[in-house]
């Protein structure tokens, strides 16, 4: 039996309730930039959700290019993604709440002597914003608080494993004695590229979509991702962690 080494978390919707909110204020300006470019289709926080969970608004907007077929030099992607972090941001440092049972369950792994990350997709601005509001910023040193978007140059995105490539190298790890936690697809796909064993959190869907959507989300990710464990409450975690370090 061996022990997980160091344990990674994904930050939007798998420890703090943000993606709802984040993509209220993307649909703002996603709408104001379809409208600029003289496309009429408009998007709702939902119909973003549907289509973007788990990708950053760099990642999006170029999606959008090329769902849409507008063009969208390089200045005017910056200065969106610029507009997009500060009214998230800001949302964010309002608003968010932490998923449930997750600040328990922070201070039991941190009593048991596990060392935690944020390895997330978002801006590290945003994602600190998130766990200073949801009052978790204590379990994660700045310097532990890993950004697709900030911490790489060039800024990346998930499903890409660069992040999760980056954090293994800044923090001396093997990817065999760590385990993350992801919500979206393209999160676990990120993990699973990057070999890191991945628990896929479902609650959340359950909390904003209802327990069929949680139910097709648990299936997804345990097939398409090889996600080793589905976690639909916190408090699953540490038997979830036990089981596992017991095939080690």
């Amino acid at each position: 039996m061996g022990k997980v080494k160091y344990i990674f978390l994904d930050c939007d919707n798998t420890l703090v309730l943000s993606e709802h909110l984040a993509f209220e204020a993307c649909a703002e300006l996603t709408n104001q930039l379809l409208e600029k470019k003289g496309l009429e289709v408009r998007y709702t926080a939902e119909s973003l959700l549907e289509d973007f969970v788990g990708h950053n608004f760099r990642g999006m907007l170029n999606g959008l290019k090329a769902k849409h077929g507008f063009e969208l030099s390089q200045d005017e992607l910056e200065d969106y993604v610029q507009r997009e972090l500060g009214a998230v941001t800001q949302k964010l440092s309002e608003k968010a709440t932490e998923c449930p049972n997750v600040t328990k369950n922070l201070n039991k792994l941190k009593d048991q002597g596990y060392p935690m990350s944020v390895v997330s997709t978002s801006a590290k601005s945003r994602v600190v914003a998130s766990l200073k509001k949801t009052r978790i910023d204590h379990f994660f040193p700045d310097e532990h608080v890993y950004s697709a978007a900030t911490s790489l140059d060039p800024p990346n995105s998930k499903p890409d494993p660069a992040i999760y490539n980056y954090a293994l190298e800044q923090l001396g790890q093997d990817k065999k004695y760590v385990v993350t936690v992801e919500d979206s697809k393209s999160g676990a796909t990120a993990a699973m590229r990057a070999g890191i064993p991945c628990v896929a959190y479902v609650g959340v869907y359950g909390i904003e979509e209802g327990k069929e959507k949680e139910d097709q989300m648990a299936e997804l990710l345990t097939k398409e991702t090889k996600a080793i464990a589905v976690m639909r409450d916190w408090d699953e975690f540490p038997e979830i962690l036990k089981q596992w370090e017991s095939k080690l």
